[in-house]
C-alpha cells in the first residue's frame, strides 16, 4: 500500500481540501490499510513536507496553520479506528502561554503539529500561572514542557516558571523548550532551558530529537 500513503503523504504536503484528502482515507481504510500505519506513515510524512517547505520559505505561518488544522481533522477521522490500536506516541508534552501573556496563535501551530506528529499534548492554555505548569507536570509527568510568550514583558515570566520547577524539584525531571516571537536562543541559554525554538517546525524536530535519546 505504499502507492496510498505517499498519496495521501503528497496531498497533505500539497496542502489539498481537507475533504479530498478523508476521501483518500475513507478510500485507504476500506481496502484494510490500518489506521495506524496511515498515521504513521501518511499523515507524519505528509507533516514532515509541510515543515520542509516552511523551512524552504515556500510556506508561510499561514499554511502551518492549515495543516495542524487539517492533520487535526484526520485524526479525528481515524480515531474510532484506533480505539484499540492507539498511535504509539512519542512523549508527553505540557504545553502553555506564560502568565501575562494571552497569545496563542503560535502555540497553537506547535500543539496541532506535535498531536499529528505523534505527541500527547496537554495544551494548558494561556496566562498560566508556574505553579499551574508545576501541578501539571507532578499530574502527567512530562518528558517536556512548552513554554510560549509574544511579548518581551512576559518573558520574566519564563524565568519564574523556570525557577518555579527547580523549586518543586520537577526541572531534571523534564526538558523545557522555548518558543515565541519574544524568546531569542540567547535569552533561553540565559534562564536555564534546554532549548529555545525560533518556529514550531525547529520545536518539533527538538522534541523528536529528545525523546529518540
Amino acid at each position: 500500500m505504499t502507492d496510498a500513503f505517499e498519496e495521501i503523504a503528497a496531498a497533505i504536503g500539497r496542502l489539498d481540501s481537507t475533504d479530498s484528502v478523508k476521501t483518500l482515507l475513507t478510500k485507504a481504510l476500506s481496502q484494510g490499510v490500518s489506521a495506524t500505519e496511515i498515521a504513521e506513515k501518511a499523515i507524519r510524512r505528509g507533516l514532515q513536507i509541510v515543515g520542509e517547505k516552511y523551512e524552504a520559505g515556500d510556506y508561510f505561518l499561514s499554511e502551518l496553520l492549515y495543516a495542524g488544522s487539517l492533520v487535526s481533522d484526520l485524526s479525528q477521522l481515524l480515531k474510532p479506528e484506533m480505539e484499540n490500536l492507539p498511535l504509539e506516541r512519542l512523549g508527553v508534552i505540557v504545553l502553555g502561554t506564560v502568565r501575562g501573556d494571552i497569545h496563542d496563535i503560535g502555540k497553537n501551530i506547535f500543539r496541532m503539529l506535535a498531536d499529528g506528529t505523534g505527541f500527547e499534548v496537554h495544551d494548558l492554555g494561556v496566562d498560566i500561572e508556574p505553579a499551574t505548569f508545576v501541578n501539571e507536570i507532578k499530574e502527567s509527568s512530562p518528558q517536556i514542557l512548552g513554554l510560549s510568550a509574544l511579548l518581551t514583558t512576559s518573558l520574566v515570566e519564563m524565568k519564574e516558571t523556570i525557577n518555579a520547577l527547580q523549586t518543586a524539584n520537577v526541572r531534571s525531571n523534564i526538558k523545557v523548550l522555548l518558543g515565541g516571537n519574544a524568546v531569542k536562543k540567547e535569552f533561553g541559554s540565559q534562564i536555564g532551558a534546554d532549548a529555545t525554538a525560533l518556529d514550531a517546525v525547529e520545536g518539533i524536530d527538538t522534541c523528536r530529537t529528545w525523546t529518540r535519546e
